[in-house]
Parts: C-alpha cells; structure tokens; sequence
C-alpha cells in the first residue's frame, strides 16, 4: 500500500513540473519592438534588440545558443546557453532564467544568473 502512496506522488509531481513547463511556452519567439522585426533575420539594427526562441537569446551584441533548460519549482526557466559576444572570439558559458512578468503575465523578464535584468519581452506576431 505504501508504495502506491508513493508511485502514486511521483505520478502528481511528474504531472506538476509538467505543468509549470507549460507556463512559459518558447514554441514561438518573444522580443521587443525591434526584436520582433528581426525574427526572421537581420532587417534593423537597434541597440535594444532582445529576441527569444526556443534554442536562442539574441542581443543587440551578442547571440546564445540553449544547451539545456530545467523547469523551477515557481515555473520559471534556468536556461544554460553558449554565448558568441560581438568582437570577441570564441564562446562563453552563461545563465539565463526566464519568468513571468509580475506586471504582465503575458510577458517575459529575462535576467543573467546574478539577476541583471536584460528586459521584457513579449511573444512577436
């Protein structure tokens, strides 16, 4: 009996996590203004720009490939990611995590793993 209490938690917290990964849901990109221009590739250049996908942070300066993503127990996303940064060569290891707005839950708020604060983002049209 016990372990069906058991396998029968595990079942609940598999489905939970699951969840919380449905909150922020990357399938289609999230930018600013100048961002979302460039979705689809360089159109404008601002020094602004945040635009994010699935497997992509990209700034004005620099361009992040995902290399993993784990889902925290408040829904928000610890993304690790390769960093190439404008005028430097090679890449960079780096830390993002990704939430919920507490302004608008429609949007993003990226930050470093020291917690700066890159910006909002909203999902592009």
């Amino acid at each position: 009996m016990r372990r069906g209490g058991l396998l029968f938690a595990a079942v609940l917290v598999l489905v939970a996590s699951q969840v919380s990964a449905a909150g922020i849901d990357l399938a289609k990109p999230y930018g600013n203004k100048s961002g979302c221009i460039n979705k689809n590739g360089q159109e404008v250049y601002a020094e602004d720009m945040l635009l994010l996908t699935n497997t992509d942070f990209i700034t004005a300066t620099s361009a992040c490939t995902f290399t993993g993503k784990r889902v925290q127990a408040d829904g928000s996303l610890v993304v690790k990611a390769e960093c190439e940064a404008e005028g430097e060569e090679g890449k960079s290891p780096a830390t993002f995590i990704i939430k919920h707005s507490t302004k608008n839950a429609k949007k993003l708020v990226i930050a470093d793993a020291d917690g700066t604060v890159y910006g909002e983002v909203s999902r592009c049209r």
